[in-house]
């Protein structure tokens, strides 16, 4: 019978994998079909005046925080076990991880999810920086750099018994129910982020909605594959709730950084048995897939090169900081930009905040250098 339940669980994580893996290439095929870019989006904002990306973005998380917590309210997923609601609130770790990761990702010409966007439509500029913020993620979480994140920045926290969601610290404090006054919280604020992004003077476009809306369901499906297809509550061996494909342990959605470093691991480890795919691999090869199949029935596919030395440096720079930062502040612009504020997660505000914050720096950087030359 044991036997007969370990096949289950394998052919499960199997499905899980997959499902996942699909999820991933509709987001590359949909973020390369409507150009969405978070650092874009920044850019635009301060180079131009021009809020459509911006726009984009807000009404993604406004989807994503709706269908999560919808989720939530029908009993399907448990909002507690996401990354991002942990009662272990790092705001410093998350503060300046984001503002390393917004800097580099302005150098790097975009952020994690952007790079695998563009590998798939040809750019070998990508491909440098893929693999230089995989191996600077890879040693912020299990070397040298790791060393020196667990005993700075992750020192400086507080503990919530609750968890990191916003929506319970409200619950908590007025002896409200947590589950429906997360589900008010994520209607109210989601459904605001919704309305703001339609107000934009000429948003309501198909490319525009297709990215809002498109990609806020992809971040709420990834959350359904994680905890809900691929909860099982009782493992077979270990009598524990187990979340399959999870590098994590805990319920997962998109995030890039992280999973950049567990890709190469994979990668060069490969004839390890132990080592086996994950959520963070599957989906860091879909996105590529999905952005190299819009790109091919568009026709955009074009080869891309480094321009000069100065554009590799800070191409290599900007990749350095970005596999240091997001792995710091527990996510990227998607991981803790999309999927982490679609739990209300406190931390996640905070690193968006720094990404925020240093992409900013980054763009008056590069107009001085403009300027210098």
């Amino acid at each position: 019978m044991a036997a007969m339940e370990i096949a289950d669980l394998l052919k499960l994580q199997t499905q899980v994998l997959w499902a996942a893996f699909a999820v991933a290439v509709a987001f590359g095929f949909i973020a390369q079909r409507t150009h969405f870019c978070t650092m874009g989006a920044i850019s635009d904002i301060v180079n131009m005046g021009d809020w459509t990306r911006m726009r984009m973005w807000g009404m993604a998380v406004g989807v994503a925080m709706v269908g999560f917590y919808a989720m939530a309210w029908l009993g399907w997923i448990d909002p507690g076990k996401a990354i991002y609601t942990t009662g272990r609130v790092v705001w410093l770790s998350a503060l300046v991880g984001g503002a390393l990761f917004g800097f580099g990702m302005v150098l790097a010409s975009g952020c994690g999810s952007k790079t695998l966007v563009r590998i798939g439509a040809g750019s070998l500029k990508s491909v440098v920086v893929f693999f230089v913020m995989g191996l600077a993620a890879f040693a912020t979480l299990r070397g040298v750099f790791g060393v020196l994140r667990v005993n700075t920045v992750d020192t400086v926290a507080f503990d919530v018994p609750a968890g990191g969601a916003i929506p319970v610290w409200i619950a908590n404090g007025f002896g409200l129910d947590p589950v429906l006054t997360a589900l008010c919280m994520a209607l109210l604020v989601g459904g605001a982020l919704v309305v703001w992004a339609l107000m934009g003077s000429g948003f309501r476009t198909f490319n525009n909605l297709f990215a809002g809306v498109g990609i806020g369901l992809v971040i709420v499906l990834m959350w359904w594959v994680s905890g809900r297809l691929g909860f099982v509550p009782e493992h077979p061996e270990t009598l524990e709730a187990v979340y399959l494909g999870s590098n994590t342990g805990r319920m997962e959605s998109l995030t890039f950084t992280a999973p950049m470093a567990y890709a190469l691991d994979w990668l060069i480890f490969f004839s390890d048995t132990s080592k086996v795919l994950t959520f963070g691999v599957v989906t860091v090869a879909g996105v590529v897939l999905g952005s190299l199949a819009c790109a091919l029935i568009e026709g955009s596919f074009r080869w891309e090169g480094f321009r000069s030395t100065q554009d590799t440096a800070l191409h290599i720079a900007g990749a350095a900081l970005m596999g240091v930062g997001g792995v710091t502040a527990l996510g990227c612009t998607v991981g803790q930009g999309l999927s982490g504020l679609s739990t209300l997660s406190f931390v996640s505000v905070v690193a968006v905040t720094g990404i925020v914050l240093g992409a900013i720096a980054s763009l008056r950087f590069q107009m001085w250098l403009l300027d210098r030359e």
